[in-house]
């Protein structure tokens, strides 16, 4: 997919139009749109240049090699793998075949740090990058299951081992539940003969978690389960499990009962702020901190709560936004 987008009303012709090459994983969404808008009130005239991976990681050498014929000024990396196939892991820092020069911007990475993409979240360690990371702590969400069912214990996670977000998902979960003092139930997904995990195995593993009493169950930092979340979520209600997700989709969309995101509109007019400091005020990358977000949504889906037999209290609702009333 080729889109240019030009924000706003041209330039003067003697300024100089900064152009920015974007590479999303599954096409323009919502980080997108706040992107753009950011640009468009901010950088007039700004030339984006948008492209499409449509999930395919073959495509990431390419889309490098075009920015680079084209001289762009910066470049927007849409989520983990899209990070790692144009700027590579931090330890491949200093490999040819990665972006070393062009200024980049990371959006939509949960886990930066544990992803291996820069060393930390106030020094990313790479002189040419810098980027937004849209992760909800974990603490939250386990306090957000507590304060909805009281009696919150076990928590159930499906996972898909050949997909590194959601290992890395696993293993934090797994160091954080002693301390929150719950147990942990995590289920990897049957992979096929080519270590592609099977659709058809999420039921069966939802039977499982609750055979094993988990109490909830978490979906979150795997597109792969994403993609798959009706499925998912209607397996959950089918044996009585409620669903926490990041993914405000799976509330308004799909059957989880309950989300706790930051919204990828804002994500996005987040990742606008920093193209701005580099373009504008010619910051360096490098020595901008990850900016985070500090303002989640919390969503309840009420049809599932029905379903359940698990209706939010009053002070939930005080906070909540509700749909499918």
């Amino acid at each position: 997919m080729y889109l240019v987008v030009m924000s706003g009303q041209a330039m003067a012709a003697e300024a100089p139009v900064k152009r920015i090459y974007a590479v999303y994983w599954r096409g323009c969404e919502e980080s997108c749109l706040g992107y753009q808008d950011y640009l468009a009130a901010n950088l007039p005239g700004a030339e984006l240049i948008i492209r499409n991976a449509d999930r395919n990681k073959e495509r990431l050498p390419g889309f490098l090699a075009e920015a680079r014929s084209l001289g762009v000024d910066l470049i927007l990396s849409w989520g983990t793998t899209v990070t790692l196939g144009l700027a590579g892991p931090f330890s491949e820092r200093h490999d040819p075949r990665y972006n070393q020069d062009i200024p980049q911007i990371f959006t939509i990475v949960a886990d930066p740090v544990g992803a291996g993409i820069i060393q930390s979240l106030e020094h990313t360690g790479r002189r040419n990058l810098t980027g937004t990371t849209n992760r909800v702590p974990e603490s939250v969400n386990i306090n957000a299951m507590r304060t909805y069912l009281p009696s919150f214990r076990r928590l159930g996670l499906i996972y898909n081992s050949n997909e590194p977000n959601s290992v890395l998902k696993r293993d934090e979960l797994e160091r954080l539940a002693p301390q929150m003092d719950i147990e942990l139930i995590a289920l990897a997904l049957e992979l096929d003969g080519q270590g592609m995990p099977k659709a058809s195995d999420i039921p069966v593993k939802m039977a499982q978690l609750k055979q094993q009493s988990a109490d909830f169950v978490y979906l979150g930092s795997s597109s792969f389960l994403n993609a798959q979340s009706t499925l998912f979520t209607s397996s959950a209600v089918e044996h009585g499990l409620p669903v926490l997700s990041p993914y405000e989709s799976l509330v308004s969309e799909a059957d989880a009962l309950m989300s706790v995101s930051a919204r990828y509109y804002q994500v996005g007019w987040l990742a606008g702020q920093l193209t701005g400091q580099i373009l504008k005020e010619g910051k360096v990358p490098g020595a901008l901190p990850v900016a985070r977000m500090t303002e989640f949504a919390y969503v309840v889906n009420m049809a599932v709560a029905r379903k359940l037999r698990l209706f939010p209290s009053v002070d939930i609702l005080r906070f909540a936004e509700t749909v499918n009333n």
